[in-house]
């Protein structure tokens, strides 16, 4: 399949336009939050975090994995998964935290994230957009459509630092669910993402018309092949690149989005239950000691 790719040149496949923009937020970063003398400066973790959610980016919005993503059904779902599901919680454990405050500060916009931060309407939010994406008539018109594909799933990122934000706001004040209530949040989420899939999965046909060959497959791939060599291609459909046929590609991506989503979500449960769990067992009262039961 390599090899089949490389028909769409080097910028189709790497994206050195967005290495640029990438480079670009990666030198902002440094200069306003590591190369400087005061207590505003970004510790460790949080750099690390930051610059691992820039290199998480790039991966799959910028190398091949785009491409992909406009080929194969499946391609699509992982990179949905970890930019929707994963990306988001590194680039809010990257900022510092002075800069949050600032944000939730800002006039108008402050009251607005407070409002749709609260947990219900963060999950419902998230979710939502997300399922509604789905639909094969909303999904391929995005699909062909470069403002309506860009303006729909930067909507859906910005959902999606929303549904994360209870669980890991670094504001104090606003980490107001108890650990229970995250472990019961996450698993709603769980549950409200699971009809999308399911309706992926369980489809007994192909559903979207983008990647099929009588369908808008090369107005997607528009969004990532530059016209000129698009248009002197010579292109059947997307069964030229994939082993999958489109039933088995479209059941595969959901299978893999609920797999990915769950290990995440997973992974995240871990984090609050077992730290939880150990501060709840020093609480215990110690058991009498043999001696204080024989002076009884």
């Amino acid at each position: 399949m390599w090899q089949d790719l490389q028909i769409f040149g080097f910028r189709a496949l790497w994206s050195p336009y967005y290495v640029l923009f990438i480079l670009s937020l990666a030198v902002l970063y440094y200069l306003f939050f590591i190369n400087r003398k005061d207590n505003k400066k970004a510790d460790i973790k949080q750099i690390y975090f930051f610059y691992s959610g820039l290199i998480l980016l790039y991966i799959i919005k910028g190398s091949p994995v785009d491409l992909l993503s406009h080929i194969m059904f499946t391609a699509h779902m992982i990179q949905m998964a970890l930019y929707y599901l994963l990306f988001p919680i590194l680039i809010i454990k990257g900022i510092p935290l002075w800069v949050w405050k600032k944000v939730f500060q800002i006039t108008l916009i402050g009251p607005i994230l407070q409002l749709l931060t609260k947990p219900l309407i963060a999950l419902l939010l998230f979710n939502g957009l997300f399922s509604i994406y789905h639909i094969p008539l909303v999904f391929d018109f995005a699909k062909a459509n470069e403002l309506a594909h860009a303006l729909i799933t930067l909507t859906i990122l910005f959902a999606a630092f929303i549904v994360w934000w209870p669980i890991f706001t670094p504001i104090k004040e606003m980490n107001t669910m108890s650990p229970l209530l995250k472990i019961g949040y996450i698993a709603a989420n769980g549950i409200l993402i699971t009809p999308a899939c399911a309706l992926i999965i369980f489809a007994t046909t192909s559903i979207y018309t983008t990647y099929s060959a009588t369908g808008g497959w090369v107005q997607a791939l528009a969004l990532c092949v530059p016209s000129d060599v698009l248009s002197g291609l010579s292109l059947s459909g997307p069964e030229m690149f994939s082993p999958l046929g489109m039933l088995e590609d479209q059941q595969l991506g959901g299978i893999i989005m609920k797999i990915t989503q769950e290990i995440i979500y997973g992974a995240i449960l871990a984090r609050i239950f077992f730290p939880w769990f150990r501060s709840g067992a020093d609480k215990i009262d110690p058991l009498p000691s043999n001696q204080h039961t024989e002076q009884i």
